[in-house]
């Protein structure tokens, strides 16, 4: 049996796997019958190639692959805590949502339980849509944790999460795909993302949606419109796939750095959340009790090796200036860790701290 055989037989085992949907099921059959009568075919060589490749993503996208909500709301406490100082209003804000979506969900499952089959199934596409909580729409400057807090939700959620970047996307193709009369045909960066999760209720976010290329604002808008709107994504149809794909259990997060150039029905199927600007005490605390520790933990270091005096703190955080969130931050203590790191390779010393007198030795604007 040749290769091809082989990789159409593994092919053929997964779609009864994978349970995909009927007429799909019919469509990719059809297709693994045509790449055998074809095997012998060299001229059908690149038509084969594209065939495969699009059976294997049909067999790899999560029709039906879901992971259980975890929506403890004492453990989601815990975890923006330990993740994020401060930002209490927006911290509570994210703990109302989740609460939400956790009383919309506790009600349909009595209601599934205490309805017969048939009826469930009528109403199942109501009652998924009932317990979506609003869209999120996290809105501030660099820095200011937006990612990160879609990072938490989807922790305290217990759902795989996906980002996809929005900076300078220009065509709206990379979010539904291309079609596959293509031969470089490529599926979108929405089903791509369900692949990556592996199942088909991730967190997604959609960050810094307001920075596409302006000649194609307007249709990833449009194209955000349908992925926003229960309405329309329950049946999201990508140009590669070419057959409805159900997003209807993937929460949505977004994020942007200001509203003015998200379009208007865009922004209707949001609620935005504005991020706070930290202050110059909030920055020194998030500094020395969550950046620092990580970041010395990267670069090999521990507290014997590297101690910072308190008064050097304020001059660390604002080296160049003011800056609303933590990037400037970061990017200095990175760059003492580093230099820290190379001298004691070098054998120059094992303990250095951070004074008035030699902080230029450490940071090139002083």
């Amino acid at each position: 049996m040749s290769r091809l055989l082989d990789e159409v037989g593994i092919l053929r085992k997964k779609l009864k796997e994978v349970h995909v949907p009927p007429e799909m099921e019919t469509r990719v059959i059809a297709n693994l019958e045509e790449i055998e009568r074809l095997e012998h075919d060299i001229s059908a060589r690149v038509h084969i190639e594209q065939m495969l490749r699009y059976i294997d993503w049909v067999v790899s996208l999560p029709w039906n692959e879901r992971s259980n909500d975890e929506l403890d709301l004492a453990n989601a406490r815990k975890i923006l805590e330990t993740h994020h100082y401060g930002l209490q209003p927006v911290k509570e804000r994210i703990l109302e949502y989740l609460a939400v979506i956790k009383l919309n969900q506790d009600r349909w499952k009595l209601e599934s339980v205490a309805a017969d089959k048939r009826e469930t199934e009528a109403k199942s596409t109501h009652a998924m849509l009932a317990r979506r909580a609003p869209i999120l729409c996290l809105v501030g400057l660099v820095g200011t944790g937006k990612t990160t807090l879609a990072k938490s939700i989807a922790q305290a959620m217990g759902r795989r999460f996906v980002r996809i970047a929005f900076g300078g996307m220009s065509d709206a193709l990379e979010l539904r795909g291309q079609s596959r009369v293509r031969p470089d045909a490529e599926i979108g960066l929405i089903l791509k993302g369900l692949r990556f999760a592996g199942t088909k209720n991730p967190v997604i976010l959609l960050d810094e949606i307001d920075r596409v290329s302006e000649h194609a604002r307007g249709d990833i808008m449009g194209v955000l419109v349908e992925l926003l709107d229960p309405e329309q994504n329950s049946a999201f149809v990508d140009h590669y796939m070419d057959y409805p794909f159900d997003l209807s259990e993937v929460l949505f997060i977004a994020t942007s750095n200001n509203t003015t150039n998200i379009a208007t029905a865009v922004l209707d199927r949001l609620e935005p959340i504005q991020m706070p600007s930290y202050t110059d005490e909030e920055k020194i605390r998030i500094a020395k009790d969550y950046v620092m520790p990580a970041l010395m933990k990267e670069s090999g270091l521990t507290s014997e090796n590297l101690t910072i005096d308190e008064g050097m703190w304020a001059k660390l955080v604002r080296p160049l200036g003011y800056d609303a969130g933590i990037r400037s931050i970061e990017r200095t203590l990175n760059s003492v860790c580093r230099k820290v790191a190379l001298s004691i390779v070098e054998g120059k010393a094992k303990t250095f701290r951070i004074t008035e007198e030699n902080i230029k030795n450490f940071i090139e604007v002083y």
